[in-house]
C-alpha cells in the first residue's frame, strides 16, 4: 500500500518523542553519500572553525535547552 508523504508525515508525528528521534535518524543515514561533496566540505569547514573559535575562547558553547529557547524567541520577532 503506497503512502503519500503527508500520510507518512501524521504517522511519525503520532509516535513518542524518541520514536521521532529514532525515525529522523534512519531517514538522515538514508541521504547519506547523496550530499554534494561542495556542500559537505563547506559544513566541515564551518565545524573547524566553530571548533576553534570555541577552543580560542571567542566563542562558548550554550546548553541544547537554552540554544532551543533563543531559536524560538528569534523566530517570534
Amino acid at each position: 500500500m503506497a503512502h503519500t508523504v503527508d500520510e507518512v508525515a501524521r504517522e511519525a508525528l503520532d509516535l513518542p518523542i524518541s520514536g521521532r528521534a529514532l525515525l529522523v535518524e534512519q531517514l538522515l543515514a538514508s541521504l547519506v553519500g547523496e550530499a554534494d561533496p561542495a556542500v559537505e566540505r563547506a559544513n566541515l569547514d564551518e565545524v573547524r572553525r566553530r571548533r576553534a573559535a570555541v577552543s580560542a575562547g571567542q566563542a562558548s558553547l550554550v546548553d541544547g535547552e537554552e540554544a532551543r529557547r533563543q531559536v524560538r524567541a528569534a523566530l517570534r520577532q
